[in-house]
């Protein structure tokens, strides 16, 4: 079964978020091997683009929980 839009509407801005954060800290974490760290900017970018298939995943994930939850 596929996500609805309204699903991944409603999903979309808090899985972009989550993503640039998480690209913006691993970036700071590979500035341990010597890479440069991304700006807030860039992190955010980022995560605009990450988001798209993150939102995918996770509104997979809660049609199955809801599957579940209905019993079928």
């Amino acid at each position: 079964m596929r996500p609805g839009w309204k699903l991944l509407a409603g999903l979309y801005p808090f899985a972009a978020g989550a993503m640039g954060v998480n690209l913006f800290f691993a970036s700071l974490i590979g500035t341990w091997l010597g890479w440069p760290a991304l700006t807030p900017w860039a992190a955010a970018a980022g995560g605009l683009v990450i988001g798209v298939p993150a939102t995918w995943a996770f509104a997979c994930h809660i049609l199955r929980l809801m599957k579940q939850a209905e019993g079928k």
